[in-house]
C-alpha cells in the first residue's frame, strides 16, 4: 500500500526530493532517517537516477518514486533550459499532488529547493502543512533569477514552516514568509560523533577538503594556494567528494592543473569516501573555501566535531560556527594569497594546530544526528498540529 500507516502519536511525513543522486541534502535526509526518528516518514522522489543514495535508508522507511526526471541546472541557464525547467516542475506538482503518499500525509517536507518549489505548486490550493528545509541562500547568485523568484514567490508564502541551517539562511527568508509560519534554525544532519581525541599522525602534513567536486566550492583555490604555500615541499592535498551534477570535467581539469603546478605527484583526487571519521583522523588541516558564501556547510561541522584544525572562509554559515584563532582559523573570501599565508603560518605551528583542534570539539551547538531527529520531530509535530485543528474547524463548519 503507497499510504503511510497512521500512528496516532507520530505524524505522517512524506520527504520530498528532487534526486537521488549524492548530494549534501539527500546525505542529510539519508542520515535523519537512519536514527529512528519520532515520526513516520516516507521519500518521494521523481525518479531512481543512475546513483540512488536513498538505498542507504533503512528498510522500515516507505520509498516510492513517480514523476518527470528533474535535471541539475537553473542558474544562469537559457530560455529554452527554463522553459523546460518550469514544465517539468508542473509535471511534476500534479504528480506529487496526486500521489497516495501525499494526499494521506500529516505533514510534507521538502528537503532541496527544487523539491520545494514543486511542492508549494502542488500544495498551493490544499491546507497541508508543508515544511521547507532551507539549505541555499535565498539570492539570485546562489538560485539564479528564476529559482530566486519562485522561492520568494511560491515556496515561502506558502510554507507553514521553514528549517534553516544557519541564521545567515533563515535572515534571507524571513521578509517573505506568511505571518505564523514557524521559522527555526536546525544545522543539517552531519553525522558527528565528537572526537574523544586525536591520535598522533605520521608521514607528511596532510591538508584536505571534504566536499563534492564542484567549482563554486573552492578545491581550484585550494590547489592554487597549496601550491603557493608548499611548492618544493613534502605536504599532501586530498580533496574528497564526487563529482555529481556533471561536473567531472571540472575534476580533470583540477587534475590537469596540479600538474601544471608541478605539484600533482602531492595531491589526490579521492572521489567520494564513505569513511569520513578515517579520513578526518589522518588530515592535519582542513578545509572550506566556497567561492561564494555557504548557508551552513556540514564539513565545517564534520571538521570541528572530528577535532582537525579547520580554515573556513570568513562569511556564510560556517562564520557562526569557527572564531578565529579560538576554534579554527576565518581566512578573507576568494583570496588565494591569504589563504596560502594561513597555511604556511598552520603548517608551521604544531601547536598552535594542536590548541584549535582541541578546542573545535569544543565549539557549542554541535548535535549528533538524533539530536537533530529530535529537533525535526518538534517542528513536524507543531506543524501537524496546526493542521489538524484547520480540518476540525472546516469540519466542524462543514456540520452547521
Amino acid at each position: 500500500m503507497d499510504s503511510i500507516r497512521r500512528d496516532a502519536d507520530r505524524p505522517r511525513v512524506v520527504h520530498l526530493d528532487h534526486t537521488t543522486v549524492r548530494g549534501g541534502a539527500e546525505l542529510a535526509l539519508v542520515r535523519l532517517l537512519s536514527v529512528d526518528p519520532a515520526w513516520t516518514p516516507a521519500v518521494l522522489v521523481p525518479a531512481i537516477d543512475e546513483v540512488d543514495v536513498f538505498a542507504q535508508m533503512p528498510p522500515t522507511v516507505v520509498r516510492r518514486a513517480r514523476g518527470v526526471r528533474q535535471h541539475s541546472g537553473g542558474s544562469g541557464a537559457s530560455r529554452a533550459h527554463l522553459l523546460g525547467l518550469a514544465v517539468r516542475l508542473v509535471a511534476q506538482a500534479v504528480l506529487t499532488g496526486t500521489h497516495p503518499l501525499v494526499r494521506t500525509a500529516d505533514v510534507v517536507a521538502a528537503n532541496s529547493t527544487r523539491a520545494a518549489a514543486y511542492a508549494a505548486l502542488a500544495l498551493r490550493l490544499t491546507r497541508r502543512p508543508l515544511v521547507v528545509h532551507l539549505r541555499d541562500m535565498i539570492d539570485e547568485e546562489s538560485l539564479g533569477a528564476f529559482g530566486y523568484r519562485t522561492m520568494t514567490r511560491l515556496v515561502l508564502p506558502r510554507a507553514d514552516a521553514v528549517i534553516a541551517n544557519s541564521r545567515v539562511t533563515l535572515a534571507g527568508a524571513l521578509p517573505f514568509l506568511r505571518e505564523g509560519a514557524v521559522a527555526v534554525v536546525i544545522p543539517s544532519a552531519s553525522g558527528l560523533t565528537l572526537s574523544p581525541g586525536r591520535v598522533p599522525t605520521s608521514g607528511p602534513l596532510r591538508i584536505g577538503m571534504l566536499a563534492r567536486i564542484d567549482p563554486w566550492k573552492g578545491q581550484a583555490e585550494l590547489l592554487e594556494a597549496f601550491a603557493d604555500a608548499f611548492r618544493d615541499g613534502t605536504e599532501e592535498l586530498e580533496l574528497a567528494g564526487g563529482a555529481p551534477f556533471e561536473h567531472g570535467g571540472f575534476a580533470e581539469r583540477l587534475r590537469t592543473r596540479a600538474a601544471e603546478l608541478g605539484v600533482a605527484h602531492r595531491v589526490h583526487l579521492l572521489g567520494h569516501v564513505d569513511d569520513t571519521t578515517a579520513l578526518l583522523n589522518r588530515w592535519d588541516i582542513a578545509v572550506q573555501y566556497s567561492t561564494r558564501a555557504e548557508p551552513m556547510g556540514q564539513n565545517v561541522l564534520q571538521y570541528l566535531a572530528a577535532g582537525v584544525t579547520a580554515i573556513v572562509a570568513d562569511e556564510g554559515g560556517p562564520a557562526e560556527w569557527v572564531t578565529d584563532g579560538v576554534n579554527g582559523r576565518r581566512v578573507t573570501p576568494r583570496d588565494v594569497p591569504e589563504l596560502a599565508r594561513v597555511l604556511r603560518e598552520l603548517a608551521s605551528d604544531g601547536e598552535g594546530r594542536d590548541r584549535l583542534a582541541a578546542a573545535a570539539v569544543q565549539t557549542p551547538g554541535l548535535l549528533d544526528d538524533v539530536a537533530v531527529a529530535s529537533a525535526h520531530a518538534e517542528v513536524f509535530r507543531r506543524v501537524a498540529r496546526r493542521g489538524d485543528r484547520h480540518a476540525r474547524r472546516l469540519s466542524a463548519g462543514a456540520q452547521e
